[in-house]
């Protein structure tokens, strides 16, 4: 076998290991994201943390609309609450699901973004929530969470964290 032949062979071996590598992360990554929609689709509700002008933690309950492509949510809210003013601040967030029939979390982190367009607010309404929003011109703004990391705990899935330091595998969202 020649020279050439030989370094051939070998750059050949190497592309093919690479995109094999590629098409397992590319699937490991997949499996990833729907481990995270199964749990995000059967929850409710999550609990949104903002960070107030101490540094402090603050979480509540909300009812989010299920992500858009690439991991994106939208919330709604009084634009008179605490996490408005949080998110006027500092607009790093977290989002925290967890449903009890399937064992696991989904923690999203990213930043959020206050919308008051009226063509954004009619399309993201829930007739459930007209007794919050009486005016729904005035008294409700939409949240965009627009996410740079997720984590996933997913035992249904099989997708479970590092066995020594309990780390939730993780995603870095590019958006």
């Amino acid at each position: 076998m020649s020279l050439i032949h030989f370094k051939f062979r070998i750059i050949l071996t190497i592309g093919i290991l690479s995109n094999f590598s590629s098409f397992s992360q590319s699937d490991q990554r997949l499996e990833i994201e729907q481990a995270a929609l199964d749990i995000i689709q059967k929850a409710k509700y999550c609990a949104l943390i903002t960070i107030d002008d101490n540094g402090r933690p603050h979480a509540r309950t909300m009812d989010p609309f299920l992500p858009e492509k690439d991991f994106v949510v939208w919330l709604a809210t009084n634009p008179k609450s605490r996490k408005v003013t949080h998110i006027k601040n500092n607009p790093n967030v977290s989002m925290y699901y967890f449903e009890q029939s399937i064992p696991g979390y989904v923690t999203i982190n990213g930043k959020a973004e206050l919308v008051n367009e009226d063509h954004e607010k009619s399309n993201r309404w829930k007739e459930e929530w007209k007794d919050f929003y009486p005016d729904r011109k005035n008294s409700y703004i939409l949240i965009k969470v627009i996410p740079n990391r997720l984590e996933v705990v997913n035992y249904t899935s099989k997708i479970l964290g590092d066995t020594i330091t309990w780390a939730a595998p993780a995603l870095i969202i590019k958006n």
